[in-house]
């Protein structure tokens, strides 16, 4: 008996009962599906976090003080106890040492300072706004880019000029029929003059960055702030390869300049961000196979569905397989035949499952967009197969073990 006679008889078998043929492939195309789907889930999941992640400059480190003194005067250095002893906080004198200190794999060390302000038009305001000062180079060493007008520059940090920009989402609350660009804006009763509009960024922290607003750090610590200890440090490596040898060096001048002697209890700390990219990749591949694996239950509770199908095709069609057993047709025949029909059912149900599980990533999944893996289809579609022929295996054998006198006694 060829191989397409073996198919035909199959696909005979297959559209026999086709509730029961749908029902199965029910079954198998829930499993491929979900396997499919899941697995784009998680690694949509995990392209989101390290875009996230990567925005922030994998060339980047961000120094935070882990203590803040009293405020000083003069953008001098103020101190506070650590480990019983007296050292200081970082401040803009700080970062301008730090910068000026000849690191070889440093390229910029960028201060900034952060409040929380009330920010308002002619027309509306909006409360709780973070206004961060900064140098020219905030825009160099920051995700934040100028997308209309231009960013302020180093003459205006040095003359503490009332200028900002501003992000995009806050220009559209303050001016919801204009552009914002050249217009006033008050900050907490001081009119700054919006030169530039930030595009438009994606939120991955506690703070939008389509609603800040970056100004000197001069006019900031003038203003609002004072002259106490900086909010973070932002240090641009040479390139991504030199993160973690620009972390030890900054490390090293920061406790010289501070004058820590207890390094186990530093008055501040590095982030690294390829290491969270690191870290985070890690989490998200444990995780899409976490989804993967759950998935892949439901794909076995499908083969098992074909098994029970398959056996209760055997014990249908015995009175069949005794009259073709009697014409000639060998075990290898029988067992052909009905791992054909288990095979089919699996295959077009995983078809089925792979253009349910396409379909599904036109939308998001609990604000995640699913991103279907390469291998998934052809690893899914592949499983499904092989689960038809694994589970197939035993009807079909108990089929082709028949004697043909016991199956044609068969009513």
């Amino acid at each position: 008996m060829s191989f397409f006679e073996i198919l035909r008889s199959a696909m005979r078998g297959v559209t026999a009962n086709k509730l029961r043929s749908v029902l199965t492939l029910l079954g198998v195309t829930i499993g491929v599906g979900s396997v499919i789907l899941l697995l784009a889930v998680g690694n949509g999941s995990a392209q989101t976090v390290q875009n996230a992640i990567a925005g922030l400059g994998t060339n980047t480190l961000t120094v935070r003080p882990s203590q803040t003194g009293g405020g000083g005067g003069g953008g001098g250095t103020t101190t506070a106890s650590t480990a019983g002893s007296s050292v200081k906080t970082i401040t803009t004198t700080v970062a301008d040492q730090l910068a000026s200190a000849g690191l070889g794999q440093v390229k910029e060390v960028v201060p900034q300072v952060s409040t929380s302000l009330t920010v308002s038009s002619t027309t509306t305001s909006s409360t709780d706004v973070s206004v961060i000062g900064s140098t020219a180079q905030y825009f160099d060493v920051s995700t934040a880019k100028v997308a209309s007008g231009a960013a302020f520059t180093a003459a205006d940090v040095t003359t503490s000029a009332k200028v900002a920009v501003i992000g995009s989402e806050l220009a559209t609350t303050l001016y919801p029929t204009g552009s914002a660009l050249g217009k006033t804006i008050s900050v907490d009763g001081s009119s700054f003059t919006v030169v530039g509009i930030l595009a438009t960024q994606s939120s991955s922290g506690f703070t939008d960055p389509n609603t800040v607003v970056v100004a000197p750090i001069t006019r900031i610590r003038k203003s609002y702030t004072g002259y106490g200890a900086v909010s973070t440090l932002t240090v641009l490596a040479t390139s991504s390869d030199d993160v973690t040898a620009a972390e030890g060096e900054v490390t090293v001048m920061l406790n010289q300049l501070l004058g820590v002697t207890d390094t186990s209890n530093e008055p501040f700390t590095v982030t690294n961000q390829s290491s969270l990219l690191e870290t985070a990749a890690a989490s998200a591949t444990s995780f899409t196979v976490l989804l993967g694996a759950v998935a892949a239950i439901s794909l076995l509770v499908g083969g098992i569905g074909v098994t029970n199908v398959m056996l209760v095709t055997v014990t249908e069609r015995t009175r069949e397989i005794g009259i073709r057993k009697a014409l000639g047709a060998t075990q290898g025949a029988i067992l052909g035949q009905f791992l054909t029909e288990a095979a089919t059912l699996t295959l077009l149900g995983g078809v089925l499952g792979v253009i349910g599980a396409v379909i599904g990533t036109h939308w998001q999944i609990n604000g995640t967009q699913p991103v279907i893996l390469g291998y998934s289809i052809p690893l899914a579609l592949g499983v499904s197969v092989a689960i038809g022929v694994f589970f197939g295996v035993y009807p079909a054998a108990r089929a082709a073990r028949m004697r043909p006198i016991q199956a044609l006694r068969a009513i």
